[in-house]
């Protein structure tokens, strides 16, 4: 029997780091736009933690990969 993918989707640390990503991004967006006193810190901040957010899905994916899912 096939898993549901979307229960999968769910459950996947990747899709939660990615989505992480994605509304570190829309705050950089929304604070440069609305409080731009703030946004050099803003910036930063994102600039400095997305390669870490990326190496983690990254090694996250390559220990599935040898965990064979």
């Amino acid at each position: 029997m096939n898993p549901n993918p979307f229960a999968a989707l769910i459950h996947s640390r990747k899709f939660w780091l990615a989505v992480f990503d994605a509304l570190m991004a829309l705050a950089v967006y929304f604070v440069s736009r609305y409080a731009p006193a703030a946004a050099e810190d803003v910036k930063f901040a994102f600039v400095t933690l997305q390669p870490v957010i990326v190496i983690l899905i990254l090694a996250i994916a390559w220990e599935d990969t040898k965990a064979g899912a």
